[in-house]
């Protein structure tokens, strides 16, 4: 059956391109500790970058209406 070869062929390339992704996807994970290691020792707070970047990925209206929900539940614990 010449059809196994080419599915163990297709499936070995597939595994392979895989895992150097894989490999790649550290590599930048590495780099962006790098950044948020290099912000810190510049005085920067990590978290606060996190938060900021969290936000910036979100619409403005879906990030406000989360802002007014938080609020609305932190004045109902007393907290604000």
């Amino acid at each position: 059956m010449g059809g196994g070869q080419v599915a163990a062929e297709e499936l070995r390339l597939l595994i392979e391109r895989a895992e150097r992704l894989e490999e790649e996807k550290k590599g930048i994970s590495d780099d962006i500790k790098d950044v948020f290691a290099e912000a810190k020792g510049r005085g920067y707070d990590p978290k606060a970058i996190r938060k900021i970047m969290s936000i910036r990925k979100k619409k403005r209206e879906e990030y406000q209406e989360e802002e007014a929900i938080l609020e609305t539940y932190m004045q109902a614990l007393g907290m604000l």
